[in-house]
C-alpha cells in the first residue's frame, strides 16, 4: 500500500495527501502537531508536505527529523517550485497565444 501511495504522490501529490489523511491514522498530526500546516501544504506545497511527514514519521527516531529526511524535504521543495514555475510558464505561453 505504501508503494502505491508513493507512486501516486509522484503523479498527483494532492490525491496522495488526501489518501494519507483519510487512511493514515493521525500520520499528519504526528508530523505537524496541528491541522494548519497540512492544509496549507495541500494548497501550496503538496510534495513538500508529504516528504516532511514521511521524514518525521518513518525516517530515524519518531518525532525527530533525520538528515535524510531534511534532504528529501529540500528536494521536495525544489520539485514543488519547479512545478509551480512550469505551470506559470505554460499559463503565460497560453495567454500569449490567445492574444494573437
Amino acid at each position: 500500500m505504501q508503494f502505491l501511495v508513493g507512486c501516486l504522490a509522484v503523479i498527483s501529490p494532492r490525491i496522495a495527501l488526501f489518501l494519507v489523511w483519510f487512511f493514515g491514522d493521525n500520520y499528519f498530526t504526528r508530523a505537524f502537531g496541528n491541522w494548519v500546516w497540512p492544509v496549507l501544504g495541500f494548497f501550496f506545497l503538496p510534495t513538500t508536505t508529504l516528504a516532511f511527514a514521511f521524514g518525521m514519521n518513518s525516517l530515524g527516531t519518531p518525532g525527530q527529523m533525520s538528515p535524510l529526511g531534511w534532504l528529501l524535504t529540500a528536494l521536495a521543495v525544489i520539485v514543488d517550485l519547479g512545478l509551480a514555475k512550469k505551470g506559470h510558464s505554460d499559463y503565460r505561453r497560453h495567454e500569449k497565444r490567445d492574444e494573437r
